[in-house]
């Protein structure tokens, strides 16, 4: 199924699919304190972020991957970005990341609720996986209100060479239609 024309909107949100267009934005609001518990760091240049969307926008049009931006629906005002992985698996991946002003607002929680309902309709799985860093508690909390239980607790050394220790959240699919 291609995902690369999906977009939710919920009260305040409008999660958009990721494309070139806000390669930019995402280039300079990517970057340490917001990701530092992220599995990988900011990209080299504007070029290295710009090959990796356009890979993300094929794995998109092949339905193996759902990453979008988030706007306020309001201005148009660019969040940060939410991704469904491994779209095909029996057990998907979310995560995602919002810029530091638009932190303590609920956004994240909003945003990630859509896409879950979203998967909930359209996709099967039994659980979604998130995985975050156990220093990062809002996103252990956040995690926690789309009914996520933790199912495993290690240590994580990401793509950056930092090592957190880590936690997976098994978030269940809600079947209600």
């Amino acid at each position: 199924m291609d995902l690369s024309k999906v977009q939710i909107e919920t009260e305040r949100l409008q999660l958009v699919p990721k494309t070139m267009n806000f390669a930019k934005q995402i280039f300079l609001e990517y970057r340490d304190p917001v990701i530092q518990y992220m599995n990988y760091g900011p990209q080299e240049s504007l070029e290295v972020l710009t090959e990796r969307l356009k890979n993300s926008e094929t794995e998109m049009k092949e339905g193996m991957l759902l990453f979008m931006v988030v706007l306020l629906k309001e201005t148009g005002e660019f969040l940060g970005c939410m991704a469904l992985e491994d779209i095909k698996e029996e057990n998907p991946e979310m995560g995602g990341w919002l810029k530091k002003s638009a932190h303590g607002h609920g956004y994240g929680r909003e945003a990630a609720a859509a896409l879950k309902k979203w998967a909930d309709k359209h996709l099967k799985y039994t659980h979604i996986l998130w995985p975050c860093a156990v220093a990062n508690t809002p996103s252990c909390k956040l995690a926690e209100s789309l009914g996520g239980k933790v199912h495993r607790e290690y240590e994580k050394t990401t793509t950056r060479g930092t090592t957190w220790p880590f936690l997976d959240y098994w978030i269940p699919k809600n079947n209600e239609k």
